[in-house]
């Protein structure tokens, strides 16, 4: 399972001109799911989203997670993170789950974020979203469980 998080001062998505989340200080997180991950996958890279230290201590140094800020999180579904890009000048997702379990595991990561943190908004699965986002440094990671 592949995470790209981004630390950001606010997020949205909007569908067919309707927003459907939004959030304020936080983690932008675009979920990528592969045809190998499974539910202890998702619990990792949850864990590791939750407390990844990507935010300043009162030193500036960034050693405070977004538990420990209490911050907001929203979860996007992109498949395009599973993309092999290593042969010529189009994508291949080979290696990306296929619609229904990639839509289990979202599901699932969904419940488990939402009973681990208390602010989290989340995008439509499949759906054609508009993200809008500003990344707050810019600090962006590419997290693996």
């Amino acid at each position: 399972m592949l995470g790209l998080i981004q630390r950001v001062s606010s997020a949205s998505v909007t569908i067919d001109d309707a927003q459907i989340a939004k959030i304020g200080q936080g983690i932008a997180l675009l979920l990528g799911i592969q045809k190998d991950d499974n539910e202890d996958d998702a619990e990792k890279l949850l864990i590791k989203t939750l407390n990844y230290r990507i935010f300043a201590d009162l030193d500036g140094k960034m050693n405070r997670s977004l538990s420990d800020i209490a911050g907001e999180l929203l979860i996007v579904s992109q498949f395009t993170l599973a993309a092999d890009t290593r042969k010529g000048l189009r994508p291949g997702f080979s290696s990306a789950a296929p619609p229904d379990q990639a839509e289990s595991l979202y599901d699932y990561f969904l419940s488990l974020a939402k009973d681990k943190h208390s602010i989290v908004q989340h995008g439509k699965f499949g759906a054609d979203m508009r993200v809008t986002l500003t990344n707050d440094g810019p600090v962006t990671f590419m997290l693996q469980s």
